[in-house]
């Protein structure tokens, strides 16, 4: 991305560092540890001798590493419970000796579903849960890449998310690089994250110690060098050197700005991203922001209103990524505790968004998406003499959006149900009249029937995609389609070497991107 100095747009920091936010959350760690590890990194860069472009990469990396670790929360959930939880204290193991790392997986394999259930992940464990891990840290790192290019970032920003999961001694992923092949902005950012952590939660000396266990096989020798010899100095005011107004101001080099005319782009990389959280919500936030969009310019907004609302619908659910997919993904009915933390993701997304004062209409609007005319709503309880057009508009495609997808507890209804249970909506004094008239009005004009698949992919692989994206094993594909689950396997198969992918995510990912999800689009 060349660099951009004009006043206006975005800054490209507020940005990242609002996506950092998200990766903290759904880490288990404070807000702002992807911060303080970036300073971490960026010193480390300094006392290791690193030029103006790889300084630049160490900065933006930092904040993007674990952009994507959600990306296969779903799967991890199955494994972990809650992935959250779990990679929080995963951190640990950097800590621990052989057993005391058994202990924590055992323990946590065991730690949620029925006893039946327990006994078949501790006895897969050790052959498919191992070769699913390293699937995990591969499809963090592609996608994490990937996304790097699609908002425009130099090569080596890609390179380095790309290589995140590396290790010195060759035994990390995806590519098992060993030594000076991992590229310089990845080796600092790699060792930070762990330095911070262990010198939050047990002091410099055990950040010191974490070093020098990893040092030669998880972390390059140079870095746990320059670190164990300055330690002092490198962790010195972390946490104000870690705060936004700080790491916003020691960017390097020009401030890059994302202008007007590219940051619909920007923000469509993001929303495919949030919805990566779970197959349930494979491209929810582009149909959202379609739909509420088509439906403000068929109410007479004006264009400038049209696009706030349109961003709006795609960054609303962006707080999702601080709650487990443990709780999306559970089949049954949620517990009051389970119901307060789904509550609470309009507000993260409220304050992930709440330092970038361009965004600030965007966010208001995108943080009220669950709240009702008759206050029942949050969250926050606002009614209807609070609420703005855009705002009921937002809320009304929202609901009926999420009523054409499938959820964990229900399928997903055809359009004249979910129509029926919008209207019921208006009649119960939740939603607004005209804003979902506008909705239903807008809900008629779908995409254009295709001539022909992307990728290169037939209809019955499309088919298979579809179900894939959502979630469902290759048994239930087969039972949905009349087939043998040979013959799902084998589709599989041709669609990822076709795609070019090797995960679930990373199809589905693709199938979002191509409209294969049932998004909305523009019809205007």
């Amino acid at each position: 991305m060349e660099a951009r100095t004009e006043v206006g747009g975005v800054r490209l920091a507020e940005l990242m560092g609002a996506l950092s936010y998200a990766a903290d959350l759904g880490l288990g760690q404070p807000i702002e540890h992807c911060m303080r590890q970036t300073v971490i990194a960026l010193r480390l860069a300094d006392r290791l001798g690193a030029d103006a472009g790889e300084r630049e990469a160490t900065y933006y990396v930092g904040m993007l590493m674990n952009a994507h670790c959600h990306a296969d929360a779903t799967e991890q959930a199955r494994w972990f419970g809650d992935a959250i939880a779990f990679k929080g204290d995963g951190v640990e193991v950097l800590g621990m000796n052989t057993a005391q790392t058994i202990g924590l997986l055992l323990r946590t394999l065991a730690s949620h579903g029925t006893a039946v259930d327990r006994a078949k992940r501790l006895a897969s464990f050790p052959g498919a849960g191992f070769k699913q891990m390293e699937t995990f840290l591969t499809t963090h790192s592609t996608l994490g890449a990937q996304f790097a290019e699609r908002v425009g970032f130099d090569a080596l920003v890609s390179l380095a998310i790309g290589q995140a999961y590396e290790q010195w001694d060759g035994k990390g992923q995806p590519l098992h690089l060993r030594g000076d092949q991992i590229c310089f902005p990845a080796r600092v950012v790699q060792f930070a994250g762990p330095a911070e952590t262990f010198h939050r939660r047990h002091g410099l000396h055990a950040a010191v110690a974490m070093g020098h266990r990893g040092r030669g096989r998880r972390f390059a020798p140079e870095v746990v060098d320059a670190f164990g010899a300055h330690a002092a100095e490198i962790l010195d005011d972390i946490d104000e050197a870690g705060s936004w107004a700080a790491l916003l101001a020691a960017e390097p080099g020009l401030v890059r700005r994302v202008p007007a005319t590219e940051l619909d782009a920007v923000l469509v990389a993001i929303a495919d991203m949030i919805d990566l959280k779970s197959p349930y919500l494979a491209g929810h936030s582009r149909g959202v922001a379609n739909l509420a969009a088509e439906a403000a310019r068929d109410s007479g907004f004006a264009d400038e209103e049209v696009s706030t609302l349109r961003r709006a619908g795609l960054l609303h659910d962006l707080g999702r990524l601080g709650v487990s997919s443990g709780i999306w993904d559970k089949p049954g009915p949620l517990t009051e505790t389970e119901f307060e933390r789904v509550r609470l993701h309009p507000y993260l997304t409220d304050r992930m968004l709440a330092r970038i004062p361009a965004l600030s209409r965007i966010r208001e609007i995108a943080a009220r998406h669950h709240e009702r005319l008759d206050g029942s709503g949050y969250p926050r309880g606002l009614t209807a003499a609070l609420l703005t057009p855009p705002d009921l508009l937002l809320a009304a495609a929202d609901v009926y959006h999420a009523l054409s997808e499938p959820r964990p507890h229900r399928p997903p209804l055809d359009a004249g149900h979910a129509a029926d249970e919008l209207r019921d909506q208006v009649r119960r004094g939740l939603l607004d009249r005209e804003a979902a008239n506008a909705v239903l009005r807008a809900a008629g004009h779908r995409a254009p029937a295709r001539q022909g698949w992307p990728g290169g992919l037939t209809g019955r692989e499309v088919e298979v995609l579809r179900l894939l994206a959502r979630g469902h094993p290759n048994k239930q594909i087969a039972q949905r389609l009349a087939v043998s689950p040979k013959t799902v396997s084998n589709h599989v198969e041709h669609i990822y070497a076709k795609l070019h992918v090797s995960s679930r995510a990373a199809a589905t990912l693709f199938a979002t991107q191509h409209g294969l999800m049932g998004t909305y689009e523009s019809g205007g």
